[in-house]
């Protein structure tokens, strides 16, 4: 958090115990909540909103496909089309089949059959060996898109602009990858399995190369929580510096009317290159998590 934000240009992107209002109003958020000591900030608020808007959507959307009708309406569509393209896209074509060692797209045959004996038009009839993976990445996906959309209504924020938050989830991505690659290949079978297998005078090289493919799997998981906080933080930092120009040339006389829609044009180009950051990064992110997973469950 931080106080005396009058003189931080980082003011836009850090946590603070309130929420901003208009006309230089706030809205304290409760301190020392029932005399713990647990203090509560924006991002908090902001993270529980995430985690219930994306309850709140596929429980309802859930409850739609239980009975095997399609799913009707523009809304419930949208969000279908979107979990459907990270399964298919994604999960399923990066994880594979763990029994055949190939992915989905290998589970077909000239005339539109999967390997399962399924029609292609019945894909969905069956479940794929990867989609046992598939509720984590669909959480880990709209969780952090929630959290980055959150940011483009004013007078909130995006809590993954905050590289603790996003540091947060990437140890929940390494754990998850930990007991995956555990499950498949034993808890020693993991570990041992970081580095590639050698045989013969090579083997002394398990020496040289564990520690350092140990090193590589946990820089992997850092970069997946810097990448992350970079992005949002770098997009809502330019929103906060275009729209600065105006109160920097507020008594400039002309100067002034020429920059404000400048700067108001500016601000809307980049919000608009924000909201698809905002899904680019969440893709990335559930991307990373997909590929980290599959490693960890095929480790060879």
């Amino acid at each position: 958090m931080a106080e005396g934000h009058e003189e931080d240009v980082f003011h836009h992107v850090r946590d603070f115990t309130h929420f901003d209002l208009p006309f230089g109003e706030k809205l304290e958020l409760p301190q020392n909540v029932f005399g713990t000591g647990f203090d509560l900030t924006k991002f908090m608020v902001l993270q529980v909103v995430a985690g219930l808007l994306t309850f709140l959507i596929f429980r309802g959307l859930a409850k739609r496909v239980q009975g095997g009708q399609p799913v009707r309406g523009r809304f419930w569509n949208f969000w279908e089309s979107i979990a459907i393209f990270i399964r298919d896209e994604v999960v399923r074509p990066t994880i594979g089949d763990s029994s055949h060692g190939h992915g989905d797209d290998d589970h077909g045959d000239s005339h539109g059959h999967d390997s399962h004996g399924h029609s292609k038009a019945a894909a969905q009839t069956y479940s794929h060996p990867a989609d046992v993976h598939l509720p984590f990445i669909w959480t880990c996906f709209f969780y952090v898109l929630f959290c980055n959309l959150l940011g483009a209504i004013p007078m909130l924020g995006s809590a993954t602009g905050e590289i603790n938050v996003t540091g947060a989830l990437a140890l929940i991505v390494f754990a998850t990858v930990i007991i995956v690659g555990s499950r498949a290949s034993g808890v020693g079978g993991f570990w041992l399995s970081l580095s590639p297998p050698l045989e013969g005078p090579l083997k002394v090289m398990h020496i040289i190369l564990w520690p350092i493919e140990l090193f590589g799997l946990l820089v992997k998981h850092g970069v997946l929580a810097v990448r992350l906080f970079a992005n949002i933080m770098a997009g809502h930092t330019v929103l906060a510096a275009i729209l600065g120009f105006i109160g920097t040339y507020a008594s400039q006389g002309f100067l002034y009317f020429l920059i404000t829609p400048s700067s108001i044009f500016g601000q809307i180009g980049i919000g608009m290159l924000e909201l698809f950051v905002a899904f680019l990064q969440a893709y990335v992110f559930a991307f990373l998590s997909t590929l980290f997973i599959a490693t960890a469950a095929h480790p060879h």
